[in-house]
């Protein structure tokens, strides 16, 4: 029993040999190896500096003056020159070729590029929409807070309010003198005092 127990332990550890012989083993701790492509690789973002660069340059007087120069050149060569030098005669179909297929690569580069600046509007716009958020945070913290200390300091005694509470008690500590001297003087017209004015208890 116990050598069957080992013979079939021995055929498992053959078969999964066989297996991890035949099956590649993949590791987690290695980049996967790239695999070639048919068609060329480029990095869309030069490609896109690219376009935007063609885009503006497209946008320019420069372009439309050298455009006008080359078509003017083009029809006037294709015009007058002699017979045996003309490449392009009157119904200027190449010169039309041409100029087609620059405004077929000339609106997808315009397009990539707005697309481009599009992204980056949109960026720009979630960046200062968060900003404004924030700056509405705390401008709401900071009127809480002008408001918390307004209302502790109208229950805080200043130095004014202090000092005229002190003279208004002043006042009346004085007047409340005067008045006993007056009674004094209205119970005792000689002017002397006859026992305490402290009441007894």
């Amino acid at each position: 029993m116990a050598e069957r127990a080992q013979e079939r332990d021995r055929e498992r550890d053959r078969e999964r040999g066989e297996r991890e012989r035949t099956l590649p083993r993949i590791r987690l701790d290695l980049p996967r190896e790239r695999r070639t492509r048919l068609l060329p690789e480029y990095d869309p973002e030069a490609f896109g500096r690219l376009s935007e660069r063609i885009a503006r340059f497209l946008g320019t007087g420069r372009f439309l003056v050298w455009m006008t120069l080359t078509v003017v050149v083009w029809i006037g060569w294709n015009v007058f020159a002699p017979a045996p030098l003309k490449f392009d005669e009157y119904p200027f179909i190449f010169l039309t070729l041409a100029l087609s297929l620059q405004a077929s690569y000339a609106a997808p580069l315009i397009l990539l590029a707005q697309n481009r600046q599009d992204d980056r509007d949109r960026v720009n716009l979630e960046q200062d929409r968060k900003q404004n958020e924030r700056s509405i945070a705390d401008t709401e913290y900071l009127t809480r807070e002008i408001a918390a200390l307004r209302m502790g300091l109208g229950e805080v005694a200043t130095r004014d309010w202090m000092r005229s509470e002190l003279q208004d008690l002043l006042k009346d500590l004085e007047q409340r003198d005067g008045d006993r001297r007056d009674d004094r003087r209205d119970l005792f017209p000689d002017g002397g005092t006859h026992g305490s004015d402290v009441p007894d208890r």
